[in-house]
């Protein structure tokens, strides 16, 4: 009797927990978008949130506007799934500003739209920003001197972080952030998915002068009490004495900060373009109509 006491509770707690979910804004999982692993859907989606949503939301929903942004790194999303936020989309929320865009826009449209705001939850690969990577490319192993520093699918120098992978395991924001942005140290949840960037501690700068007087600038690899590796600047690896060394560590990392400044906009666009499409592993492709592809 007592074992069915508590099936029963048990059973009363579940029902109850989705009704407490809802009265906090939830919505039920609904149907997967018809759209998912789409990579044109998504930039189509982009357009779509921009041309309507903007105004509140800001530009890629960053913000700006009279609501909240959707690509915030502290923000706890609620509706996290395809059908949660075609719902929100389509019918609004309750008790809220956000309108009912059904009538305003097809379904079609609605699905591609949540599936550019699903994408914003992810990485930067689940929405890459719009441009042409292949001048991108151009900027980032020309004008912009990015191999110099840092290692792309195994080219360039390990004086910086990898970037290989960078679209797989950073935000947009934070990719333009460390362009652009002295402090960029990004902290928060991002939604489901971290939203963080190395700390510039992982990769300091330093300028080591030895007893004959020769600095040499880099990045310190390793330091004990008694010795000391850094990666120099003319890509070579130098060991020093701890003692017999003055170490300098310097108070800005030799990431620039300024590429909005140093490159024109369009050169700037692509490259973002770029580096928001370099992963190891590219999304998954769903089935279901529009099959792949990407945009160029």
């Amino acid at each position: 009797m007592k074992r069915v006491f508590v099936l029963v509770v048990l059973l009363s707690c579940c029902a109850v927990l989705p009704a407490a979910a809802q009265r906090r804004g939830a919505a039920p999982p609904g149907p997967p978008n018809p759209f998912a692993g789409n990579a044109q859907a998504v930039q189509d989606g982009r357009d779509l949130f921009n041309q309507n949503c903007a105004a509140c939301h800001g530009t890629d929903g960053a913000g700006g506007g009279t609501a909240q942004p959707l690509d915030s790194t502290a923000r706890g999303y609620i509706r996290i799934t395809d059908g949660q936020i075609f719902d929100a989309v389509k019918n609004g929320i309750a008790g809220t500003l956000m309108p009912a865009w059904s009538g305003k826009l097809s379904d079609d449209d609605i699905w591609k739209m949540s599936a550019f705001v699903r994408a914003l939850h992810g990485m930067a690969i689940d929405a890459p920003m719009p441009g042409n990577a292949a001048l991108g490319e151009q900027v980032y192993m020309g004008k912009g001197q990015c191999s110099n520093c840092h290692m792309l699918h195994g080219k360039g120098s390990t004086l910086g972080p990898d970037l290989s992978d960078v679209a797989g395991r950073r935000k947009a924001s934070a990719i333009i952030n460390a362009l652009t942005k002295d402090q960029h140290r990004v902290y928060g949840n991002g939604g489901t998915i971290p939203h963080a960037i190395e700390a510039l501690s992982t990769y300091p700068a330093v300028r080591v002068t030895d007893a004959r007087g020769k600095t040499v600038a880099g990045v310190l690899k390793n330091e004990d009490s008694y010795s000391l590796q850094v990666m120099g600047t003319d890509q070579q690896i130098h060991s020093y004495d701890r003692a017999s060394v003055k170490l300098v560590y310097e108070p800005k990392s030799l990431m620039p900060t300024d590429y909005d400044k140093r490159l024109t906009p369009e050169e700037f666009k692509n490259l973002v373009a770029f580096l928001t499409r370099q992963a190891t592993a590219a999304p998954p492709a769903a089935p279901g109509r529009g099959g792949g592809g990407g945009p160029d």
